[in-house]
Order: C-alpha cells, then structure tokens, then sequence
C-alpha cells in the first residue's frame, strides 16, 4: 500500500471519528410547549388580597339593657322568628308589681279627679246663686265674694287632681318602659344564629368599652351580599355598578355573578402591610344566593375594562420587560418584545410584536430554555 493511500485511509478514519464525536455530543433540541398566537376577550380585572366572606343585609346582635335572670327563652338557634316576637324575657315581677301599684294609682287619682271636679262644678252655681242674691239685695257682698273664693278653691282643686292623673301616667310609661328593657324583640324577620345564655342564668349587658358576646344574633337570610377587602393601590379603579365574579371555596364548580354595590370611605389597615378598602358586592340574583351561610368565604374578581376579539396570548408566556420567547419555523428560539394592553392573571391582550399563527414558548420554566437554542414542540402540552 503506498504511502499516500495510508494517509488517505488515515485521515478519513479521523474524520468518521471526528464527526461521531460531534454527533454524540452535539446540543440536544430543547422539548418546549408552546401557545399559538389568537384572538379572544381579554378583560383587565383585580381580585380580593384577602378571603372576603356572605354577609346578611340585617343581622342584629342584641343585648338587654339591663341585667337581669333569664326568665323565658322561647327560641332556639337555628328558630325561623317574625318581627315582634319575643326572643328572650328577664325576671321583672318587680317591674310588673310596680306597674300594677301605677294602675291602681291611676284608678284613685282619676276618682278624685271626679269628686274634685264635681265639687267645683258646685262651687261654681252656688257662687252664680249668691251673686243673683246680691244683687237682688236679699244678702250681703261679702257672702258672694266668700262664695266665688270657695269656687276658685275647688276649681284648682280639680286641676290639681287632673296634674296627679297626668303624673300616674307617667310614672305607669317610665315603668312599661323598665319592664321593655327586660325584653328582647325581633326588630325584623329572620333567623336566630346564636344565643348566649340559658335560663336561669344572670344576662349582664356590656360595660362602656367593654364588649361581651349578645344574647341573640339574629341574622336575615332573605337578603345576603358579599363583602370583601381590595388592595388600596386599587381602589381608585373601583366603581360601583362595575361587574364582578363571585366564587367560594365551599362551591367551587360555581361562579356568582355580582355588581359593585359599596365602596367603604376609609382604609382598614389590618397590619402595616395589609391596608385595605371594603368593598360590597350584591348578587345579580338574589335568588341563586338562598342556600349560601353568611360567613362563608368568598372572593371576587372585579372586572374594569374588556377587549373583544382582540390579540392575546397567555399571562404565563411573558418574561420580564413584557418579553416572549417565539419559536421560528427554523426550530430556533428568538426573544420578541411585545406591547400589551389590558391584561389579568390569564390572558394578555397584545397591541405590537407578535402575529396571529405565531408560536411563543409557555414552559418557561424547563432548563435549557433561552433565546438562541434549538427547540422542538412537546405535543403534549402544546396549547392554542
């Protein structure tokens, strides 16, 4: 074998081996999902930064007046109650003896009115007779005006009696208002969610400053709405009537529709870090709300503004400066910057940078996934 066959044979053996060696080691496509580029509703919305909860219209916590032994509890937790009935009564014997001493008063004091009255009335046509005489010259001056004095005396009499009636009435309304203190009634329809106290215990009302559980809670089902904290930076977005989606944990294959009702006027500050606006939020219909437990938990997403058919892409396929990785037709990846306009945690509507049909890389987060390497689609995850 001559020479220059052998270097032939030698340097094409180097370069078989030389081209197995890249081929092992050459850099492996990266597998990426991806999202093809479409149009669809965008809408910009802001969501509750902590739990929101059902509240009731009405609810009432109510506490007596006055201390006092539970003498009658004719309701129990859970009880449907019209508005008027009693809920809860205290031992007011004393109160009741007080005002039956006020209605025998009143009976006496009403007596000497008559006999007062009719007194004076007499004084009166006897000091009219007397009069008659005098002038009739049968008796003296002094007869008629002793006559008239006698007929003021008995008139005041009569007013003063007429005073001691109106006086018993009184203390009979001071006492009837005593024995109201010593009773709970239901200013509305609803239903009794709580009662602290069972009979026969001792029911003390707060002290000034002091807050102590109430007697009963009663709260109206007929009527719920949800209320729910909005971060501050957001509440100059916020308007009443704007529409919003309600869900809860306890029904989440549910969603609630709902407007803005309320926006509180001040900033509840939770913690330092946690300033926050209340926000009220009624139910479209009233109706699908029955059945829900005030308290439950809930959050909101207020809708502010919406795009129909509009460019989108997913929230997810943005990197920082509103980039996206897009996957040319030549199996490379290229980084694109984009201008977004309205945008939420799903969807980002795009105003400039990218083209329906287009595909941008969604799997951020696997290793090797940069502007510049070779790709190819993971089918599985593909998405459009």
């Amino acid at each position: 074998m001559t020479l220059a066959r052998r270097l032939f044979y030698f340097v094409l053996v180097l370069a078989l081996l030389g081209g197995a060696i890249w081929w092992l080691t050459r850099p492996q496509p990266v597998a990426v999902v991806v999202h093809e580029v479409g149009r669809g509703k965008v809408e910009a919305s802001i969501a509750n930064t902590r739990a929101g909860e059902v509240e009731a219209c009405q609810r009432t916590k109510m506490s007596t007046i006055i201390g006092g032994r539970i003498e009658d509890l004719p309701v129990r937790e859970g009880d449907h109650v019209k508005a008027g009935q009693v809920l809860m009564r205290l031992w007011n014997q004393d109160i009741d003896a007080r005002l039956s001493v006020n209605r025998t008063q009143l009976i006496t004091a009403g007596r000497r009115v008559q006999e007062a009255c009719a007194l004076a009335d007499n004084a009166e046509r006897e000091a009219e007779r007397q009069a008659a005489l005098v002038k009739r010259g049968f008796v003296s001056a002094s007869v008629e005006d002793k006559a008239r004095t006698e007929a003021r005396a008995r008139r005041s009499a009569c007013a003063t009696a007429s005073a001691d009636v109106a006086t018993v009435e009184a203390q009979m309304a001071a006492t009837e208002i005593d024995r109201q203190r010593t009773v709970l009634i239901a200013p509305f329809d609803g239903t009794v969610a709580k009662i602290t106290g069972e009979l026969g215990e001792y029911a003390t009302p707060s002290p000034p400053g002091v807050p102590t559980p109430p007697a009963i809670d009663l709260i109206d089902e007929s009527c719920l709405y949800v209320k729910a904290p909005m971060d501050e930076i957001d509440a100059p977005k916020i308007q009443p009537g704007q529409v919003v989606r309600i869900s809860f944990e306890a029904l989440p294959d549910r969603t609630f529709a709902g407007k803005v009702k309320r926006i509180a006027p001040y900033i509840t500050a939770v913690e330092k870090q946690a300033r926050t606006v209340e926000v009220d939020v009624a139910f479209d219909h009233p109706e699908e709300a029955r059945g829900l437990l005030v308290g439950y938990s809930a959050d909101v997403e207020i809708v502010l503004d919406t795009r129909e058919d509009t460019l989108r892409i997913p929230t997810a396929a943005l990197r920082e400066g509103q980039r996206v990785l897009v996957l040319g037709d030549d199996g490379v990846l290229s980084e694109r910057a984009l201008k977004t306009g309205l945008a939420n945690w799903e969807q980002t509507e795009v105003l400039e940078g990218l083209a329906a049909g287009e595909r941008i890389v969604t799997s951020l987060e696997r290793e090797g996934v940069k502007a510049g390497v070779q790709a190819v689609v993971d089918d599985d995850g593909s998405t459009r």
